[in-house]
């Protein structure tokens, strides 16, 4: 194993191009769904005319132009390629930020986030909230290596930001997740190894109530149950199918680009501000930018089988080191202070935010930024 840390550009071919372009216009739908509303899954219409602007009009070169603007990189840890984004700070203090995405993003989602959080001062903000960004793109998403063996969970993905951050130099560091980074980011700090002095979050996963909630909750804490009951009931199908069977669900995405894109707005729409259709709270070309490269990398399946790895075997063990929280309200889980306390034993800070959901960096940046900072504000290194 090489640690050699490669420089990497995104390159996609105009063949891959092309033949996505072909596959659009020969795509066969479903019939339409039978209700009015998203519940029996993304709504025809919708589907139909997001397909056919993007076979018309997106522009994957701008996308890529855009990631190409910022420093990007190949390096090998344990026998897996990780591609990330490293954004040095212009400002000389600022601390090392370790950002992890989830499913179904992918280092898209800061792309709004990386002027304000590595240049404050250009940006309205202040020196000190300055941060050196690194940006991995999670084992089996986007252009990292995908597993070729069982075994990249969670714990082992933790395990390799530790070895990446420490190969770029950095003996100390911060920590930032929401969905599976979320769970990554937990496990760096439950796991302890010296390097993260502190961590925020922007989905909180802890284990059931504790009594004194479940026997007299407020008025927040229904709220938040009742929506995470609503969730288990009516959102979880695409979890379960990705737990279990990944594999049979990846032929499907393999093959047909709108079946990968619908798969993936389905939980822009659903995990997201009030709007009937995902354009509402986020760019349509931003959002087709993900789907593309879900679509170009060919990681419907490598990306589900995290589900296959970790979903069922979630360590929820304490927290002690210094972890800061935002509460979104399109959340899907919005625990209290007092149930994450239940894990996290040093709360530093705990925020319910005014809007904004799952995707916050993307649908709520300028609000993102200021909580991260807010959170990790007294987090010394």
């Amino acid at each position: 194993m090489s640690d050699a840390i490669r420089p990497f550009r995104v390159a996609v071919l105009d063949a891959d191009l092309a033949d996505l372009k072909e596959r659009l216009a020969r795509t066969r739908f479903p019939d339409p769904e039978l209700v009015e509303d998203w519940s029996q899954g993304a709504k025809d219409a919708y589907i139909r005319d997001l397909a056919a602007y993007w076979r018309d009009h997106h522009d994957w070169r701008r996308c890529e132009a855009r990631l190409n603007a910022y420093p990007q990189f190949i390096t090998e840890i344990d026998g897996l390629d990780v591609h990330f984004l490293h954004i040095r700070s212009p400002e000389a203090d600022a601390r090392p930020l370790l950002m992890t995405h989830g499913w179904p993003g992918s280092v898209l989602e800061f792309m709004d986030v990386i002027g304000p959080l590595t240049d404050p001062v250009a940006h309205g903000g202040k020196a000190k909230d300055a941060f050196h960004l690194i940006l991995p793109s999670l084992p089996g998403y986007g252009f990292s290596g995908k597993p070729t063996e069982a075994g990249w969970g969670v714990k082992r993905i933790a395990a390799a930001w530790d070895v990446l951050m420490e190969r770029l130099g950095y003996r100390r560091f911060l920590a930032q997740g929401g969905d599976w980074g979320s769970m990554v980011t937990g496990e760096i700090a439950m796991a302890n190894r010296g390097a993260c002095a502190g961590i925020h979050l922007n989905l909180v996963v802890v284990g059931p109530p504790p009594p004194e909630v479940l026997s007299a909750p407020t008025d927040v804490e229904k709220a938040g149950l009742a929506a995470y009951m609503g969730y288990n009931k009516h959102g979880t199908g695409y979890a379960e199918i990705q737990r279990t069977k990944p594999q049979t669900l990846g032929y499907a995405l393999a093959d047909s680009p709108v079946g990968q894109m619908a798969w993936i707005v389905e939980k822009f729409q659903g995990w997201s501000g009030s709007g009937d259709v995902p354009d509402d709270n986020f760019d349509r070309d931003e959002l087709l930018d993900n789907a593309t490269l879900y679509w170009l990398t060919n990681s419907g399946t490598s990306s589900a089988r995290l589900y296959w790895e970790s979903f069922t075997q979630f360590d929820l063990g304490a927290v002690t080191i210094p972890a800061a929280a935002t509460i979104f309200p399109r959340e899907i889980m919005q625990p209290s202070r007092r149930w994450m306390a239940t894990r996290f034993t040093d709360i530093r800070y705990f925020r319910r935010a005014e809007k904004g959901g799952h995707f916050a960096a993307m649908e709520v940046p300028d609000l993102f930024v200021a909580e991260v900072r807010a959170g990790l504000a007294d987090m010394a290194l």
